[in-house]
């Protein structure tokens, strides 16, 4: 008892503390604490201990009736979480030392079984997996959500033309709706690497131990049946030690919010006084404090920005994980702060872009009116090789045209019939018809491409995705 005494903090012997004749350090009791942070997985927490305690008892272990108190207690613990009345104490460094010593509290003794042969490390691990697989599922639906206002919208704009763009100079002629059902390809990708996320998140690592397995032949099989899991960790050393769905899924927050990034740079460039292709809700919009005409485009501008916190939360962790040796170490700690943040950030950052999308104003006029006759440069080429002109010898004569157009100060399309054949013999009468770009981007329908029919099957294609997913 002496040497609990003393490896005692403020109200109590720590779990660990049979060997240490000192407490810790005030300032290092709150290093080594996560307790304010990682409260957040009480649920995860008390589901684990409960299906723990029902392990153990079908090892005899515990007995039924031990069994049917710790269920019990752990039951009422919950409650207290639910109802705001949970106490944290000082001598709580975590969820699972607050969720025990609470259980002991209320069941007396008995709540001291309930860590027989379980480790922090396999504890720890388990309930990330499972508060973590619970906020993909979450997400999934949010994401998913997304993905359906930009092909709502795409239905709605599915003949508005703009410019599209390469190096940020107009390309090609594109449909607004072409736009839409870019982004919603790269969200489908998100959405199909969520699923992979949740795959690998969704295996049980609790049976571990501290990192050489379970001295009581405790039923893995049982437990992870009981909590929902797809099947077990392999190894116990990796189990313990193993934080890659940590890793996946803030890689996939960063790369998700990569693209809503490059989605809100597009809409704030397209947004400007100098483009006003579109104009984005009020609800979505801030002013100035010192400028009253300004309407600033800051919920693009936030999603842009807090895509580099989520990149920076990938980036930590990674320099954090490379160099620990196996199995468990304190530093695996780290992953809960920036994996608690990526979760809330990642999940805001798709709810403001559906906003964006569903409550976005398209102005069709000014899109149009940004169109260009050089942008039909191309159809030029493709003219002369409906012809039979190679491609490359076809590139070459198109390009002497816009020179011809340049050196006379006029746009392509005011160069005549003669002015082309002075270029080349390969034209004829009807390249003047060329310039059309309604004409131009019905070229392109083969599928994916920008024309109407290519349009509409995309569509179809993302009406079923969303109706089997």
């Amino acid at each position: 008892m002496a040497g609990n005494a003393a490896a005692s903090g403020d109200d109590g012997p720590k779990l660990w503390g049979g060997r240490f004749k000192k407490p810790l350090d005030s300032e290092m009791e709150k290093f080594n604490a996560s307790i304010d942070y990682d409260k957040i997985m009480w649920s995860a927490d008390i589901d684990g201990s409960i299906a723990y305690a029902k392990a153990l008892a079908k090892t005899s272990i515990i007995s039924a009736e031990e069994r049917d108190k710790l269920c019990q207690g752990l039951e009422l613990v919950r409650n207290e979480w639910k109802g705001g009345k949970f106490q944290i104490v000082a001598s709580d460094e975590d969820i699972h030392t607050a969720n025990e010593r609470r259980l002991t509290e209320l069941v007396g003794d008995v709540g001291r079984k309930l860590h027989t042969g379980r480790s922090r490390n396999d504890q720890v691990a388990t309930d990330t997996r499972l508060w973590l697989r619970d906020r993909i599922l979450a997400i999934s639906a949010v994401l998913k959500e997304a993905i359906s206002a930009f092909v709502e919208q795409a239905k709605v704009n599915q003949t508005v033309m703009l410019p599209g763009y390469t190096h940020l100079q107009r390309a090609q002629p594109i449909r607004w709706s072409h736009w839409l059902l870019c982004y919603a390809s790269m969200l489908k990708r998100d959405f199909e690497r969520l699923q992979e996320v949740y795959k690998r998140t969704n295996v049980l690592p609790l049976g571990s131990g501290a990192l050489a397995g379970h001295p009581f032949d405790i039923d893995r099989d049982f437990l992870a049946m009981e909590l929902n899991f797809d099947g077990i960790t392999l190894n116990s050393l990796d189990g313990t030690s193993d934080r890659d769905f940590v890793s996946e899924f803030l890689f996939w927050s960063s790369l998700t919010s990569t693209h809503l990034s490059r989605m809100a740079e597009d809409l704030i460039i397209y947004s400007t006084k100098e483009f006003s292709f579109v104009t984005l809700a009020d609800e979505y919009s801030t002013g100035s404090s010192l400028m009253p005409q300004k309407k600033n485009a800051d919920s693009c501008e936030l999603i842009r920005g807090r895509a580099g916190r989520l990149t920076g939360h990938l980036t930590g962790w990674l320099c954090t994980l490379k160099g620990l040796p196996l199995t468990y170490n304190k530093d695996l700690q780290e992953d809960k702060e920036p994996l608690f943040d990526a979760v809330e950030t990642i999940t805001s950052l798709i709810k403001i872009s559906c906003g964006v999308i569903k409550t976005l104003t398209v102005n069709p006029d000014k899109m149009k009116a940004a169109l260009s006759p050089e942008m039909l440069a191309t159809d030029i080429a493709y003219y002369l090789v409906r012809k039979g002109v190679p491609f490359r010898d076809a590139h070459h004569v198109s390009g002497e045209c816009v020179q011809l157009a340049e050196s006379k100060n006029v746009d392509l399309d005011k160069l005549t019939v003669d002015d082309f054949l002075a270029v080349s013999t390969k034209f004829e009468s009807d390249i003047l018809q060329i310039f059309d770009y309604e004409k131009s981007m019905e070229q392109y329908n083969a599928k994916g491409g920008t024309g109407s029919k290519s349009i509409k099957w995309q569509i179809e294609v993302f009406t079923d995705w969303l109706k089997q997913n």
